[in-house]
Order: C-alpha cells, then sequence, then structure tokens
C-alpha cells in the first residue's frame, strides 16, 4: 500500500466533488442554515441554544459525510468506476483510504465554517478547546464515510440510498442525547444508545461545552467514536470485494 495512490484517490474524489455544487452547499452551507434557525427560534433563550447547538455539530458530520459518501460510492458502484479501480494496483484499503482522506479533508472546511458561524455570528460558546470540535467533527465524518460505504453496498439507486438515512442515522439522533439527556431515557433506551456512536460524540460535545481543559471523559469519547469509525470503515471495505469480484 502506498501513500501515493491514496492522495491520488483523495484528489480524485475531491476534483468529482469540487464539480457539484449540490454537494458543496449540503456540506458547507446547510449546516450553517440550520445552526441559524436553531439560533432565531431560541433568540431569548440562548442557554437552550447552546445546548443544542453544541451537540447538531457533532451531527451535522454524520448526517452530510453518509449522504454524500453513499451516493458518491453507489455512483461508482453501478457505473463500473469501482470495478475498473479494481482491477488497477490500487488496493481497497487505499481506495479506502482516499476516500477517508477526501472526506475528511471536506469535514475539516465544514468544522472550520460551522464553527466560525455559531461560534462568532450566533454566539455559541464552548468553554472546552474549540480544536477538539474539528477533531471531533472529524471522527464523526470517518464514521459516516464507513456507514456510507456500507449503505452503498446494499443499495441499487440513489432513493434506496435515502432510505438507510432514517434507519441508520435518525435513530442516533432521537437517542443520542439532544432531545432527552440519556440518564434520564428508560433503561432500554439508555442501553441501545450507549451503542450508538453518536452518542459518545454529543456527549464529547457537551463536555466541550461545559467543562474547560480536557477531561478523562472527552477524551474516552472521543476514542469511542474514533474506534466506531474505524469498525465501520473495516467493514465498508470488506464490501468492496463482495462487489466487484
Amino acid at each position: 500500500m502506498t501513500g501515493h495512490r491514496t492522495l491520488v484517490t483523495c484528489r480524485r474524489v475531491l476534483l468529482q466533488l469540487r464539480h457539484d455544487p449540490r454537494t458543496v452547499v449540503l456540506m458547507l452551507v446547510v449546516p450553517c442554515v440550520l445552526e441559524t434557525l436553531l439560533r432565531l427560534i431560541y433568540a431569548n433563550r440562548l442557554v437552550i441554544f447552546n445546548q443544542a447547538g453544541a451537540p447538531l455539530l457533532a451531527f451535522f458530520p454524520l448526517m452530510t459525510v453518509f449522504l454524500v459518501t453513499s451516493i458518491s460510492l453507489l455512483r461508482e458502484r453501478t457505473s463500473g468506476t469501482l470495478e475498473r479501480l479494481m482491477t488497477t494496483p490500487l488496493g481497497r484499503l487505499e481506495l479506502l483510504n482516499g476516500y477517508a482522506l477526501a472526506f475528511g479533508v471536506l469535514a475539516t472546511v465544514q468544522a472550520g465554517v460551522v464553527s466560525a458561524v455559531t461560534l462568532g455570528l450566533l454566539g455559541l460558546r464552548f468553554r472546552g478547546p474549540v480544536a477538539l470540535v474539528v477533531v471531533l467533527a472529524l471522527c464523526v465524518a470517518l464514521l459516516g464515510t464507513g456507514l456510507g460505504l456500507l449503505a452503498s453496498a446494499f443499495a441499487r439507486t440513489e432513493f434506496q440510498v435515502v432510505q438507510f438515512f432514517p434507519l441508520i442515522v435518525l435513530p442516533q439522533l432521537l437517542l443520542s442525547g439532544l432531545l432527552l439527556p440519556r440518564q434520564h431515557m428508560p433503561a432500554a433506551l439508555h442501553a441501545i444508545s450507549d451503542a450508538l456512536p453518536l452518542s459518545y460524540a454529543v456527549d464529547g460535545m457537551h463536555h466541550l461545552s461545559h467543562q474547560a481543559g480536557v477531561s478523562a471523559a472527552l477524551v474516552a469519547d472521543i476514542a469511542i467514536v474514533l474506534a466506531f469509525a474505524a469498525g465501520a470503515l473495516v467493514l465498508g471495505a470488506a464490501t468492496l470485494r463482495r462487489q466487484t469480484e
């Protein structure tokens, strides 16, 4: 496996996405609009805005990267591009790492733009290091890449990919602690939420919102999200051979 082929794959993906303005809008504009809408809803209740706005910064990378990755990979599968790539010296991990790197770059830009808008214009406050907000968003973006790759393996059309969204992403949002603190949920739901990676991303954002410095709990949350992301990427890589042989 060579870093050069990974970088070439990353460059190819980024060039494709650059010529797709809808993807750019989805990644960069939509999160800012949603955060602005939330700020307007809670114009006179900034405490609630801070409680809800921070966790959404963890949800946006999962939502957007999942959709972009799954649809992009599905197009390459159905068009035969992926099969042609797999007949070249390009390895599965190089292909996967190229995608992960490309969407990691997008997630970094997204986190920077959305953080600048929410922290600057909208007045969202973090007591912890803002840099870790970007790090956590990157981990969630890698998770979205792996989940998107898995979804693309079991879909035949873009409409079917969209159908996976409420199945894979929305339950995590509902059980992540955004609507109700997880400790106040019924025991069964709390147990399910413990098995969902977005729960730890939201917990991490809560730590960054309310605690100065870097706590052990925050490090553990980031590590858990990263472990889920690595697992999703490995499972996603396993689908490449099944679809191309």
